[in-house]
């Protein structure tokens, strides 16, 4: 007989790509053993959350350490996570000040890419995409992107408002497109007739088993056979061995959501919508549905109003450009969705650990302030990375050289095992995240 299938090829022909994260020596639900990643911990998340026009110049501030570390007003509501977070300053985006507007700084935030203006549409991959690649494949979801506010494809001072409505881009010329109805976040999730994880690895693979046997040799099917014998009387251990607790290898928390699906339409409350969206956010990752999340609360140069805490004369971004008590009461309400994500997360335990320690959270904005400055940008993490982040601490980059933000995303990528030699205008991480 004249075979038309390597060994290679046939495996891949059988799913087994698909079949190997069921053996029991080998990690559960896709995930791969390299570097320190063992097959019974759990993986580690990314979050990344945003918010436009930055902040107020006065009360974005933390000094000390650990549980002794002072918070500036806006990082309040933060308080019970001082020992799990990372306030980093004095890292910028070199090409953000080129522009230097709203829509100049945003585009390239998770990227450093340089942008195109002439309202043509370049800017570069971003970071949470680039992992989505390389990372994102043991999911059912590579990455959800999520947003408050719609895009604004306007032209503004020469520039596309593209780069002010979205922070994550798939390619250069290609914007992740956000999705801001959360019913249809919740569906992309979990709305399938089979999930990847219900699905017994055999009867996936039967219909590309039965072609092939056709093809193969008497000896050759009896090897074949054997071989799907021998799936499932792996799947049917893995099953036996889950039900009595004793399966070696993670496996997440939540095998199906814990919430129910939200309504159709958007929240017509900004604070019911956010908070929706927060809950999704956890939702994927308790159910290890998805490992990489961007939530943009808003836009840069945005139009919302808060109506919910009495301040609705003016929008939020007209607002950013004066430090009144009211500009801190918005500050303080975005803050309060990264604290909500993570006092959920960190009520998860996962073996040792809780989904937060597991987890990293960065808040960001593409400028420090209402008034366009970008020199430094403010950034807070939150997580523990697996336990690879040692946290509790400031890190001040303000007089230092090379203090390029994607510096960080360098090393962001080396906690979830994504090893680059550069990154945007990056060559090397920050060895102190």
């Amino acid at each position: 007989m004249n075979h038309q299938f390597s060994r290679r090829t046939f495996l891949r022909g059988l799913g087994v790509t698909m079949a190997l994260p069921w053996f029991e020596s080998l990690p559960v639900w896709g995930d791969e053993p390299t570097g320190a990643t063992k097959s019974s911990e759990a993986p580690v998340r990314l979050a990344v959350l945003f918010s436009g026009n930055g902040f107020h110049s006065r009360e974005w501030w933390a000094k000390g350490e650990g549980a002794g570390m002072e918070l500036g007003k806006v990082l309040e509501p933060l308080t019970d996570f001082r020992q799990k977070m990372l306030f980093i300053k004095g890292l910028y985006n070199a090409e953000a000040l080129k522009g230097n507007i709203h829509s100049s700084q945003t585009g390239n935030l998770l990227s450093g890419a340089p942008l195109a203006s002439g309202g043509e549409i370049r800017s570069g991959t971003s970071v949470d995409q680039l992992l989505a690649q390389r990372y994102g494949h043991s999911t059912r979801v590579p990455s959800l992107v999520l947003g408050c506010e719609k895009s604004n494809p306007s032209v503004h001072k020469n520039y596309s408002m593209l780069y002010s409505s979205h922070i994550s881009w798939t390619s250069p010329t290609t914007p992740t497109p956000l999705e801001l109805y959360p019913a249809l976040a919740f569906d992309r999730l979990f709305r399938d007739e089979v999930q990847k994880g219900d699905k017994s690895v055999l009867d996936a693979v039967l219909a590309d088993a039965r072609d092939i046997r056709r093809q193969i040799s008497n000896q050759d099917q009896r090897k074949l056979d054997e071989y799907l014998d021998s799936v499932r009387d792996v799947e049917q251990r893995i099953e036996n061995a889950g039900k009595k607790g004793e399966l070696q290898g993670w496996r997440p928390t939540l095998d199906k959501p814990n919430i129910p699906r939200p309504a159709d339409g958007i929240p017509q409350n900004i604070a019911d919508h956010m908070r929706l969206m927060c809950d999704l956010l956890v939702l994927g990752f308790q159910t290890d549905t998805t490992r990489i999340t961007t939530l943009k609360l808003n836009n840069d140069h945005s139009s919302l109003r808060f109506p919910h805490l009495g301040v609705d004369y003016m929008i939020h971004h007209l607002l950013s450009h004066s430090d009144t008590a009211d500009w801190l009461k918005v500050n303080q309400f975005f803050l309060e969705q990264l604290a909500y994500i993570a006092r959920k997360l960190d009520a998860i335990q996962e073996g040792s650990r809780t989904a937060l320690d597991n987890s990293m959270l960065m808040y960001c904005s593409s400028m420090m302030t209402g008034g366009h400055d970008a020199t430094q940008l403010p950034v807070v993490m939150v997580g523990g990375g697996g336990g690879r982040i040692q946290t509790g601490k400031i890190l001040d980059y303000r007089d230092k050289p090379n203090r390029q933000m994607c510096r960080l995303y360098l090393s962001m990528m080396d906690k979830m095992n994504v090893h680059q030699d550069k990154f945007g205008d990056a060559v090397e991480p920050l060895n102190e995240v």
